[in-house]
């Protein structure tokens, strides 16, 4: 994840950069169920609207939720699916606030009506994230439901009329781009406390349309955009989030477009973004799907790193002999082709591993959705080859269901 916001604020507040340092546990995305009214067109656990047989029953969510504590775990994102459609979702978010978690749920709006807004204010989330990919029609289009947009928009409203705090997360495709901006004027007019740009990742749905992925200069117009519209609400003293998420060469553009727009900040920008390090899947984030399977994080759901019913989540977190977590955990990370080569790579990471294992089945090869340059990465055609090597190998992959 790659927080906008923090490093804008930097440019006229800086403070002092220090060396990088990771929590004592990861954020865990929890899908707990499969479920979901939508069937949307990226999803990555390719949710539908039926049971899917298998999932922890409460008193399992509960026991694992011992676990991730003594995992040192700080915060829970409840996820789907949709989360609102498990009976005792109210009941695991009571427990997990009173053990001390940071508790975010993770839901398309849609069923956050009159019915449910008491409970949900009651629980006290800290956090209520709605997906939007677009305005009206084009959002509909993506979620495959007609009126799912008024219907989120709605949600998002009872959450703000109760003064919770909400944030709207969108996926660009080349099919929604056009609908960035009018979101991103959304987002300011209603009151929205963060806006969340996610990068198509490949998994899931998503993986299988990812020829509609976004164009490499429609990403460098949209992060372009992010960043004066960022500038813009800080300056007039409007304090908003603007965090991306898979795809962490966003760092580095964002070195570039302060080299051009601040150039007496470079110095100390590149600076916090060495201490901030890039991509952090197997690290700082970790996934627990809806039948207790452990992943580096959601995007990963096609490969098992054990199953919470089996061993506690800490000791699967920490086993190094699964080549794949062992590799994540490394930093900087072993890479082939122009990650490999880039001098950048102490900032992003090499970005989310993912596309680069779907498209190629090497997990380590370049990302072939980093949209930057040769210059602005350092490196010409010729160093491609003269990567770090690899002698992690690529993992057997577990099938999942269309």
């Amino acid at each position: 994840m790659f927080r906008i916001s923090h490093f804008i604020r930097e440019l006229d507040h800086p403070t002092p950069a220090g060396p990088r340092r990771n929590p004592p546990g990861p954020v865990v995305i929890w899908n707990l169920i499969r479920r979901c009214n939508l069937t949307c067109e990226h999803c990555y656990s390719i949710s539908a609207d039926k049971d899917f047989p298998g999932e922890l029953d409460t008193a399992e969510v509960f026991k694992v939720m011992d676990d991730l504590k003594a995992a040192r775990v700080p915060v829970l994102i409840l996820s789907g699916g949709e989360p609102l459609l498990r009976p005792d979702i109210f009941d695991i978010a009571r427990r997990a606030k009173g053990m001390g978690f940071y508790v975010a749920l993770s839901s398309n709006g849609t069923l956050i009506d009159e019915g449910n807004i008491d409970a949900i204010d009651g629980i006290g989330f800290d956090y209520v994230g709605v997906s939007l990919d677009g305005i009206g029609a084009t959002h509909d289009h993506f979620r495959r439901k007609q009126g799912a947009f008024d219907a989120s928009l709605a949600g998002i409203r009872l959450c703000l009329a109760r003064g919770i705090k909400v944030g709207v997360r969108y996926t660009m495709t080349e099919g929604n781009a056009h609908d960035l901006r009018g979101l991103l004027k959304l987002v300011e007019d209603e009151g929205i406390d963060k806006f969340y740009f996610s990068h198509l990742n490949y998994a899931g749905r998503g993986n299988k349309h990812r020829a509609g992925d976004a164009r490499h200069r429609t990403t460098r117009e949209a992060m372009e955009l992010l960043f004066e519209t960022c500038l813009d609400l800080h300056r007039r003293g409007i304090d908003k989030d603007f965090v991306t998420g898979n795809n962490d060469a966003d760092g580095v553009f964002l070195l570039h477009w302060v080299r051009r727009r601040f150039p007496d900040r470079v110095a100390h920008v590149e600076a916090k973004l060495r201490q901030w390090g890039g991509n952090a899947s197997g690290v700082n984030v970790a996934n627990i799907d809806n039948l207790g399977v452990v992943h580096p994080d959601t995007m990963w759901w096609h490969v098992p790193l054990g199953n919470v019913r089996q061993r506690a989540f800490g000791e699967i977190w920490n086993d190094l002999s699964d080549p794949l977590l062992a590799g994540l955990k490394q930093h900087p990370r072993r890479l082939e082709g122009r990650c490999g080569a880039c001098r950048h790579i102490d900032i992003c990471n090499g970005s989310s591993r993912v596309r680069a294992g779907q498209v190629t089945g090497n997990p380590w090869a370049e990302d072939p959705a980093c949209y930057l340059s040769d210059d602005e990465i350092g490196v010409t055609p010729a160093d491609y080859g003269r990567e770090r090597v690899v002698t992690t190998p690529w993992v057997r992959l577990q099938k999942v269901d269309a």
